[in-house]
């Protein structure tokens, strides 16, 4: 693949990253954008409203094989003080989301879960 359509893609999924916080959790679209390519540094850039609200660091990859613990390790590298957060999709997949396991156990201590669920499960499709 060329470096020009690994960046495409690589692009295309911090685009819908952003897209999907916007839609689904209601951020602003002005406080948010996707990094641009080839630069350092956290893939998805927050500001300070929507970073209250979605406090992860965001690293993308769009790869047929990716080195998660490489892509954990790069996202840990750019936190900060944000929880480390990478986002994989490979072609014709659903993106999947990689984060910390006593995080992701401490994250739902506090959840309801009593009903059922805390959200409905869609069909929606995953082109990105």
């Amino acid at each position: 693949m060329k470096t020009s359509s690994a960046k495409a893609k690589g692009r295309n999924l911090q685009k819908w990253v952003v897209s999907k916080l916007v839609e689904h959790l209601k951020l602003d679209p002005e406080d948010l954008e996707s990094r641009p390519m080839g630069s350092s540094g956290e893939d998805v850039i927050m500001g300070v409203q929507s970073r209250e609200f979605f406090p992860y660091s965001v690293e993308c990859k769009n790869q047929e094989k990716v080195n998660v613990w490489a892509a954990y390790e790069q996202s840990e590298a750019n936190c900060g003080k944000h929880e480390p957060l990478v986002v994989i999709k490979k072609n014709h997949k659903k993106p999947l989301v990689i984060v910390d396991a006593d995080y992701f156990i401490r994250l739902h201590e506090s959840a309801d879960w009593r009903n059922g669920t805390l959200w409905e499960k869609s069909d929606e499709k995953y082109d990105v």
